[in-house]
């Protein structure tokens, strides 16, 4: 391999090397641009879901007040429903109770 040959070799290389780092830079600059692009569409974002929270709270609060209430409501209900079936079940086994006594009582009354 002579001198020319060697000298046009590195010429190549060297092009190909400068044309690499053309689109090395290039890309970089496009990422670069990508990413501040995406941190100022975050940054109003989250500015953006702050604003709703701090409007919403208030909302939200309410929403949530109405849904305890509702819900205490449905418990106080339930257990008036669970209370009254439990009196109904004792005063029935209170009259099987006292019917079971005056029984055994006439038994008695029998026997002796």
């Amino acid at each position: 391999m002579g001198r020319a040959d060697l000298a046009r070799r590195i010429e190549i290389v060297e092009r190909r090397m400068e044309t690499w780092e053309a689109r090395v830079a290039a890309a970089v600059e496009s990422l670069e641009s990508q990413i501040s692009q995406l941190r100022d569409e975050m940054h109003e974002e989250f500015s953006a879901v702050r604003r709703e929270i701090a409007t919403g709270d208030e909302g939200c609060v309410r929403s949530l007040r109405e849904e305890i209430r509702a819900g205490d409501e449905e418990t106080r209900r339930v257990l008036r429903e669970e209370i009254r079936a439990g009196d109904e079940e004792r005063r029935h086994l209170m009259r099987v109770l006292h019917e079971e006594v005056l029984h055994r009582m006439a038994k008695l009354g029998e026997a002796s």
